[in-house]
């Protein structure tokens, strides 16, 4: 039997948390073979980013190339794409058809902090995303309002929903809400509060990357968007959840995508 093939259009992180390794290893865990698009290559860590190389567009577009042109990608995900000119050779792609049930996680800034991407790159893309996954800070940049509640949620989803993405969700993780994680899906003329145990960890690295990746997935698998997105809600659940105890890294460690605990 024949995997279904997903594609991520990200930057590589050397710590293996979050980005390219991570949308790998998500893929690999929910059965799908993946091929990748390098972005950008970044020295990084559990504590943070040290350093980053962003690649020319004309090499992104060589990839993109030689990826689409011989696999048949069922659905893309997008990460970090660093600056517009790399942006602009992704969102030429989509606008030729090419990149399938396009996730798109607008990247911004890392967990520990570091500036990954600007708001212009991001902006590129969004026209022609099936699924937006913007957490609250993300949210907030994109739409230059405060998104600290759950209203504010609906409100910046709503906003970004109008700017041409079909569905939009934003992520609620880092919100201080009592024992529970909610996020907020708008598209298709209904608004939807996802709902999960808050999972108590600081191995939290490559979180939005994953929950994405995983969108990906099931998106490739012929689930309707909402489907989708409660699936990799679960699944990033879990691998926060097996996480808790590990002792990978100084800092804030990457989640167990293969139910390893």
């Amino acid at each position: 039997m024949t995997p279904t093939t997903v594609l991520t259009i990200a930057g590589s992180d050397s710590g293996g948390g979050a980005g390219i390794q991570a949308d790998l290893k998500v893929f690999a865990a929910l059965g799908a073979y993946g091929t990748s698009v390098l972005t950008a290559v970044t020295a990084q860590n559990t504590r943070g980013v040290d350093a980053v190389l962003p690649l020319p567009p004309r090499t992104v577009t060589e990839q993109l190339d030689s990826v689409l042109g011989d696999f048949r990608v069922r659905a893309v995900k997008s990460g970090m794409l660093g600056n517009p000119a790399v942006a602009d050779a992704v969102a030429d792609a989509a606008r030729a058809g090419r990149l399938p049930h396009l996730v798109v996680d607008p990247v911004l800034v890392a967990t520990s902090g570091h500036r990954l991407g600007v708001v212009e790159a991001v902006e590129r893309l969004l026209p022609y995303a099936e699924v937006a996954t913007p957490n609250c800070a993300e949210a907030a940049a994109l739409t230059g309002r405060p998104v600290t509640t759950v209203e504010e949620m609906v409100a910046a989803a709503e906003a970004l929903a109008a700017r041409g993405p079909a569905h939009v969700v934003v992520t609620g993780g880092d919100l201080d809400a009592a024992g529970e994680s909610v996020d907020v899906l708008v598209g298709g003329g209904a608004t939807t509060l996802l709902r999960a145990r808050r999972v108590r960890t600081r191995h939290s690295h490559g979180t939005g990357c994953s929950f994405s990746a995983a969108i990906a997935v099931r998106l490739a698998a012929g689930d309707p968007v909402p489907a989708a997105v409660a699936a990799a809600k679960e699944y990033v659940t879990r691998a926060l959840t097996g996480a808790r105890d590990w002792e990978l890294g100084a800092g804030r460690g990457p989640l167990d995508h293969f139910g390893w605990s």
